[in-house]
């Protein structure tokens, strides 16, 4: 992409306050391996397991002029070995992106935040529901879906998920493999774990994670050789109907614009676009 300003969609904005609460909540969600706080930045890493955990936020107010916060985070990058990222979101000055391009720095990962009330959920409906076990949140053991669909849960991540999270999404880095299950285990919310399998292995997986009113949608993955099997649609469904279960009213997620099939998914489910974010990155 170039290094022109992002354009802006023409829409009308959402309130601040409702993108700062989304901001926020998406931040208790995902940790980082290593957090520093420097004059209202974040500056965040993780390996580079994913952008918005490898990344400068801003969440308060700053003191010291903006060229020599920008050089002191490249900085820290630079001894870390790994490229300055530096998220943007409707929250920041508009300048500052413009600074940020005129240092060179090019737009990554534009992502589009989504949320849906879920009164208007459009959920698959269940066949059965197991309860084989207690767990400390009730949720069922397993919740079966039409076409043969069973969809696994749990209210705590294991280190078998988390193997099989990794085996769909391509994680085989060995820095990764050891850093990022703490990550996971971090996260000081209640979680819903979903998975999919077939013979026992994982063919779906799924995260819910849940902030007061809301459940955030994580972690969906499905097998490439198990795709339109509805496999996606289920683990949402029985994420977002558990998250309803405990109590939220709302959910919202993160995809990546240009992620077509994913994007189709979520609208079906009765998702509507929130706001748009994305980094600028050095190369």
């Amino acid at each position: 992409m170039n290094n022109e300003h992002f354009p802006s969609s023409g829409v009308h904005l959402p309130d601040e306050r409702d993108i700062r609460y989304m901001e926020e909540i998406s931040l208790n969600a995902w940790p980082s391996a290593k957090v520093e706080l420097y004059d209202g930045w974040l500056i965040r890493f993780s390996h580079n397991y994913t952008y918005r955990t490898n990344a400068v936020e801003q969440v308060g107010r700053s003191s010291i002029p903006i060229p020599e916060k920008v050089e002191y985070c490249e900085k820290v990058y630079r001894d870390l070995g790994t490229p300055c990222h530096f998220k943007i979101s409707p929250l920041i000055d508009p300048s500052f992106d413009g600074y940020l391009a005129s240092r060179g720095y090019e737009i990554r990962h534009v992502t589009q935040v989504m949320t849906m009330d879920l009164s208007r959920a459009n959920l698959l409906k269940p066949l059965e529901t197991e309860y084989e076990f207690e767990n400390r949140l009730g949720l069922p053991s397993c919740i079966h879906y039409p076409d043969g669909v069973d969809v696994r849960l749990q209210s705590f991540i294991t280190d078998d998920w988390i193997r099989g999270v990794f085996h769909l999404n391509g994680t085989c880095e060995e820095i990764l493999l050891a850093t990022v299950p703490s990550m996971f285990k971090a996260i000081p919310k209640r979680t819903i774990v979903a998975s999919v399998e077939i013979d026992g292995r994982m063919v779906a997986s799924g995260l819910g994670i849940c902030d007061r009113q809301y459940v955030g949608l994580y972690a969906i993955y499905v097998s490439a050789s198990c795709r339109r099997r509805h496999y996606a649609r289920s683990v949402c469904s029985a994420i977002l109907s558990q998250g309803a279960a405990l109590g939220a009213d709302r959910s919202y997620l993160q995809v990546v614009k240009g992620n077509i099939h994913a994007k189709s998914l979520y609208l079906s489910l009765g998702f509507e676009d929130f706001y748009t974010y994305w980094f600028r990155s050095t190369r």
